[in-house]
């Protein structure tokens, strides 16, 4: 079975086919966890299913989950219980909405539309030079980012939990036993990174925009934007192929660049932290167990 998941505010939410979990280590040092079950549209149309289409769904998911966990986060975080001693542990549709639309908004704007007006007043005549070097611009862009937020102190621990995540992944795909000792002795890197994915999103571009040439800025800039779920599609399916692969040399090889980037978005993490990580493994695990078998879905780490 696959396993995925995500940093949150001092915490990880962690994903399985069929429900998502997220712990978070509260301010008082106890770890408040919540879990919810899943229905995917995978399960319930084959459609849904078919290569590329599959990967375009499964972001989606990940972005609605990885928006509700991260609320959940933020107001244990922060202390934010009523009087129950309970959280408000969802997002209301209009919310959920609104931070789609700045995020993703945000992303297009900085990594899709952006490099390809730069690309488009260097004067480029040749239209494979114009798509190299607007992927060129478009990578540099992404590493650039990565490299400054990876400096700022209130992220250090977001990074230790994205690790501690991962080691506790590493750690249950290898079948061992998860306590924190153990897990920690496990590599902070995994294949099917999100990191790793949007490096693949931005190279794989290259190759798709370069059958649509150099187009007017209007088309330009349409092209960039309506073809992001397909080739989104087409990088989860790299990234899951990898996942399967991991012992292949040569695959790794290629992969080598989305492995070394996650350097900037990790950090070694502490015990207590990798407590945590673990926390949410084995809420959606014993959940998996009794869940009632479904469509096979395949989930980031």
């Amino acid at each position: 079975m696959t396993v995925g998941g995500q940093a949150v505010l001092e915490g990880v939410m962690m994903r399985s086919p069929s429900s998502w979990a997220v712990a978070v280590r509260k301010p008082d040092g106890a770890i408040a966890a919540v879990c919810k079950p899943i229905t995917s549209p995978m399960a319930k149309r084959w459609i849904f299913r078919l290569p590329v289409v599959r990967g375009v769904i499964a972001l989606g998911e990940s972005l609605a989950i990885g928006f509700r966990a991260l609320a959940i986060s933020a107001q244990y975080a922060a202390h934010q219980e009523g009087e129950d001693g309970e959280v408000k542990t969802e997002l209301t549709r209009g919310q959920l909405v609104f931070a789609f639309a700045i995020s993703i908004g945000f992303a297009v704007m900085l990594f899709k539309v952006g490099p390809a007006l730069i690309t488009s007043r260097i004067g480029l005549g040749s239209t494979g030079a114009f798509v190299v070097v607007e992927g060129l611009i478009r990578v540099a862009i992404f590493v650039l980012y990565l490299a400054l937020i990876s400096l700022l102190p209130d992220l250090r621990r977001v990074f230790q939990y994205h690790a501690a995540e991962h080691k506790a992944i590493n750690a249950y795909e290898a079948g061992e036993e998860l306590t924190p000792e153990r897990v920690q002795r496990f590599s902070l890197i995994h294949p099917r990174c999100g990191t790793a994915f949007l490096l693949w999103v931005m190279v794989i571009a290259i190759f798709v925009f370069a059958f649509f040439g150099r187009p007017p800025w209007y088309w330009l800039i349409a092209t960039r934007i309506l073809l992001l779920p397909v080739i989104a599609g087409i990088a989860y399916e790299l990234i899951r192929f990898a996942g399967k692969h991991q012992s292949n040399t040569y695959l790794m090889a290629m992969l080598a660049p989305g492995l070394w980037l996650q350097r900037l978005t990790t950090r070694q993490p502490t015990l207590d932290q990798i407590e945590v990580s673990i926390q949410a493994l084995q809420d959606v695990l014993e959940r998996e167990e009794q869940a009632v078998p479904a469509a096979r879905v395949e989930v980031m780490a």
